[in-house]
């Protein structure tokens, strides 16, 4: 991320923190999102920085004021008020935003740890159910029956805020289903300073491998690391470990097919 964009991150972060979290606040600032992804013109009009600041903040009052709390309200004239590259960027903010929101809630009533295994879990439901994840990606189906589709296998079975993203990661607007609760995981990881490590194994790791595993993580990443362990017997033997955008393979499949590439 340039040192621009986490500028503007870093904006709208502050004016999120000095709001009092609420599920309430994460659907409004969905709502925000939708309108605008319905609305080409509108998202052009706030994001588009050769207009006067005047105008840009007097729209978003005639619109939205009344409509929407004043936490989402200042969250939206703050992203006005930004430098974006492009209007879809404008738009992915306050969408992070949303998530933020939904996740600040969690933490504010001590639910982020089980928010986060939840999150890990719901992802590898859909991750190992083709049909599922097929359904979910569907773009034919209309999202509101993607989206009562993942309510009926998830039942009763997660917290208010996993419900919530989870049935938000269905609208995965520029990425997948997988991707998108990846990116919920980073969120709530980044809020405590922390990264999130995947490992895949062939079989489940004892306690004292998975700390030491964690303890040399934590050593490269400079931070503390949340190890989710993924049971993937393709792996064959040895460990594959995603950290951020790095992967680290020491897997027998691994070694097998590097030694299938150097040979062909």
């Amino acid at each position: 991320m340039s040192a621009n964009a986490e500028a503007r991150q870093g904006s709208l972060d502050q004016v999120l923190n000095g709001l009092d979290p609420s599920y309430d606040l994460a659907g409004e600032l969905f709502d925000i999102v939708d309108t605008l992804g319905r609305t080409p013109s509108l998202r052009r009009a706030l994001s588009d920085q050769s207009a006067p600041d005047q105008a840009r903040q007097g729209l978003v009052t005639s619109l939205f004021q009344g409509k929407v709390s004043d936490g989402a309200l200042k969250i939206l004239a703050e992203a006005t008020n930004l430098r974006w590259n492009t209007s879809g960027a404008f738009v992915n903010a306050l969408e992070r935003q949303g998530v933020r929101a939904a996740l600040a809630t969690a933490q504010a009533e001590g639910q982020l740890d089980e928010t986060e295994d939840q999150l890990f879990r719901v992802g590898r439901i859909v991750d190992g159910n083709p049909d599922l994840r097929a359904a979910l990606s569907d773009r034919s189906t209309p999202a509101s029956a993607r989206q009562g589709l993942l309510a009926d296998v998830l039942g009763d079975k997660v917290i208010k805020p996993v419900a919530g993203l989870a049935r938000r990661a269905v609208l995965a607007r520029d990425r997948t289903f997988d991707l998108t609760m990846n990116g919920y995981l980073k969120a709530a990881a980044d809020m405590r300073g922390r990264a999130v490590a995947t490992v895949e194994v062939a079989r489940p790791l004892a306690d004292d491998q998975a700390e030491r595993l964690r303890a040399a993580l934590v050593k490269q990443a400079g931070r503390d690391v949340t190890l989710r362990v993924v049971v993937n017997p393709e792996v064959l033997g040895g460990v594959r470990v995603s950290l951020g955008d790095e992967v680290i393979e020491g897997t027998v499949a691994g070694r097998l097919n590097d030694a299938r590439r150097k040979l062909s």
